[in-house]
């Protein structure tokens, strides 16, 4: 190869985001495409680790991301971040010699980017001077602060029963149609933190624009960054859009700011692993699933909460799809594992149009003792029992059955109805402060 057709080559390069450094210019070593099958390519004669960033030459000179995603003897399995039209055997594969960075920088603020982080919103290319490890730097466990302060979140039910502490991770578990992306909308627009981020990651395209126009809005969109990989996207653009996201929020992290992390959603990230742990050969264990993506699971949670002390916070919201309404589906039962708490989302309340459709007897925060003083704790808890007791007695009470002065306590619940039912729906266009909330708490069933 002439020394013109290695700078056009790195000029290419260059153009999608790879630093190769002028020593590098001489010689530019790559491989060559053996064969594709399915979603993976094999290449051989490329030196490079897993998670390093490969560029693929398709004949008409277009380079097309690819990520190293396993081995087979001498040849390397290479996964394309974009698709891989126009690849033929023998494409040159030339390694980046790094893994995937993200660009990170207060310019980011009000933008909408896809998985490999360009801009998809139309104003203009970012130009972002820092890089950070797309998958992340460890944080030492014992060295992360306390969760000690709540974080409002301007949604009433959320803010004075399942209180979020700051550096909390949550599971949003609903099965389609009952209004998770009305209610991560609302907490991304109504929050307290200093910064969103929002990672819609396997979506329809058209709720990515709805979700974006309609339920963030403007003042939404201001503090927050979008990264979006819907469904037409690949398996690793959507794996990657949802670490981009995470990323994104370590880098606010670091800054000192507090940052509020919503992920829609986490079944779609575990689907899109799935794709490429078959796909180069993982054995499926549980119902279709190999066992890299519980691992995936965990490792992309862990990386939310808090930073050392002195560094800022992520409050992390994931949402779970539970097909079927099925709470036992693999996916749903190994996130509540490792979460801070979950908020269980009905279809029950959703078709009577009570929103937000949160079951109070089924959700739980477990850091909320932690957060809000004994007196809020108890509140909370007369709340909930009365809310069990109306639950347990519905269909005594719906056919005519009740009698009142069998049970005080029962009498009491069947009371407070009316007061109980609207202080847990809200309007998505109303926010209500964690003050507000808590004083309308008093008045229901305060002493």
């Amino acid at each position: 190869m002439d020394a013109g057709a290695n700078l056009r080559l790195i000029e290419r390069l260059d153009r999608y985001r790879a630093r190769i450094s002028a020593r590098d210019a001489g010689v530019v070593v790559h491989g060559s495409l053996v064969r594709t099958i399915g979603l993976v390519m094999e290449a051989r004669g490329i030196p490079v680790a897993i998670g390093e960033r490969c560029f693929v030459e398709s004949e008409s000179g277009r380079l097309v991301s690819a990520e190293a995603v396993g081995f087979d003897g001498d040849r390397v399995l290479l996964m394309a971040e974009g698709h891989g039209d126009g690849l033929a055997p023998g494409a040159r594969v030339i390694p980046a010699g790094r893994t995937v960075e993200v660009a990170v920088g207060p310019q980011l603020l009000g933008r909408v980017v896809d998985g490999a982080g360009l801009a998809l919103d139309g104003n203009g290319k970012l130009r972002c001077a820092d890089r950070i490890p797309l998958f992340g730097r460890p944080v030492n466990p014992l060295r992360r602060a306390l969760v000690d302060v709540p974080l409002d979140v301007g949604v009433r039910t959320v803010n004075t029963l399942f209180t979020l502490g700051r550096g909390s991770r949550f599971g949003l578990f609903a099965g389609s149609g009952v209004g998770k992306s009305v209610l991560l909308g609302m907490m991304a627009r109504y929050t307290s933190a200093d910064v969103v981020v929002v990672g819609l990651i396997g979506e329809r395209g058209r709720e990515v624009k709805e979700f974006i126009d309609c339920i963030l809005g403007p003042d939404g969109l201001a503090k927050a960054v979008v990264v979006a990989a819907p469904a037409d996207a690949s398996a690793l653009e959507r794996v990657h859009g949802a670490y981009r996201a995470t990323a994104i929020a370590e880098y606010f992290r670091e800054q000192g700011q507090h940052v509020l992390l919503l992920i829609d959603s986490l079944t779609r990230f575990a689907m899109a692993q799935r794709e490429i742990g078959l796909a180069i050969g993982e054995i499926p264990a549980s119902r279709g699933y190999p066992p890299s993506v519980f691992q995936r699971i965990a490792a992309l949670c862990e990386r939310a909460g808090n930073g050392e002390k002195g560094a800022g916070s992520i409050t992390a919201l994931y949402t779970v799809l539970v097909e079927g309404d099925d709470l036992n589906d693999p996916v749903a039962d190994s996130t509540r594992a490792v979460l801070d708490g979950h908020l269980m989302l009905t279809r029950r309340l959703a078709e009577a149009g009570h929103f937000p459709a949160i079951d109070i007897g089924a959700s739980v925060s477990r850091v909320m003792s932690s957060v809000v003083p004994d007196e809020q704790m108890q509140l909370a808890r007369r709340l909930k029992r009365l809310c069990s007791l109306l639950e347990a007695n519905r269909d005594m009470i719906t056919i005519g059955a009740y009698r009142p002065g069998n049970d005080v306590e029962l009498d009491r619940a069947v009371t407070l109805r009316p007061k109980i039912e609207e202080f847990l729906r809200q309007d998505m266009g109303t926010a209500s402060s964690f003050a507000a909330g808590l004083k309308a708490l008093a008045e229901i069933v305060g002493d």
